[in-house]
């Protein structure tokens, strides 16, 4: 297997804080650095969540726009992805920033357990977000933290509410979601081509110790690898993660043990069928 395999990180998400590891990057400065040195690694997705001075989550357009213009500044053409989930606003205000028109965007079409409350992504809202990244000429990343998730990406895809084959991520190891199963991860690759084709892309996160596990079984079986400290501020058990571009060397040499190639900024433009970069 020999095809390109794109590596997306996710730098900071809303939960973990300098508390848990000092090197996750909240200011938007620090973001900056973090991804290009990402970028430097072999990433070429960056997926965005900003934080507030006190490092709290946030929805702040402005914070958004601050980042995007850095990146593109920093990192040409690298693939910008920012994040509508539900820690860090509420309602419509989860997709304010997506006027911005990043490449692309999270997208989760239904509800699930998180580890200590519901992660409520209603029919209406959901709804509201896939119409606003058409209108934007953004790309959504289907966030998959259950098998229904992905009939219900296919489901608006049919129905024209998500344009051009849905690109869909595993979301696997969240406590009180989906756990980390071989069988379940064999038989999700199994249904999105099934639904989607036999040639639709699709993507793997595993949260914390099982973010390895999951970007040895994406680059294994012809998907793409998610890694970062959104997900795991650890290297092994004993050691902190040093920096999100640590972890994006040691997924590209997970793509290199099973021969393959590191996506470049256009090749993963081309194989999710994005638009040129600015």
């Amino acid at each position: 297997m020999t095809h390109p395999a794109i590596i997306c990180v996710a730098i900071t998400g809303s939960v973990p804080t300098k508390a848990d590891n000092p090197a996750v990057p909240t200011s938007v400065s620090e973001q900056i650095e973090s991804t290009h040195a990402a970028f430097e690694a072999g990433a070429s997705i960056m997926h965005a969540h900003v934080r507030n001075e006190d490092e709290t989550p946030s929805s702040d357009p402005d914070r958004f726009a601050r980042l995007k213009e850095g990146v593109e500044t920093h990192c040409p053409g690298m693939i910008i992805q920012f994040s509508t989930g539900g820690r860090s606003g509420a309602g419509t205000e989860r997709g304010g920033m997506l006027p911005l028109r990043p490449d692309m965007a999270s997208l989760s079409v239904g509800s699930n357990n998180f580890p200590t409350r519901v992660y409520e992504n209603p029919p209406d809202l959901v709804k509201w977000l896939a119409s606003e990244m058409i209108t934007y000429d953004i790309k959504p990343e289907i966030e998959a933290f259950d098998l229904s998730h992905i009939f219900r990406a296919a489901a608006m895809f049919e129905a024209g509410e998500i344009k051009n084959t849905p690109y869909v991520q595993f979301v696997m190891g969240v406590k009180n979601a989906m756990p980390v199963d071989r069988a379940v991860f064999d038989f999700y690759r199994a249904t999105v081509k099934r639904l989607l084709g036999d040639d639709a892309p699709w993507c793997a996160a595993g949260i914390g110790a099982n973010q390895i596990v999951l970007n040895e079984w994406a680059a294994a079986e012809g998907g793409h690898l998610r890694t970062g400290l959104e997900d795991n501020v650890r290297w092994d058990k004993h050691t902190l993660a040093p920096s999100n571009a640590a972890l994006v060397t040691r997924a590209a040499e997970i793509c290199a043990k099973h021969n393959r190639p590191v996506a470049t900024p256009a090749q993963a433009r081309t194989i999710l069928g994005l638009r040129a970069a600015a």
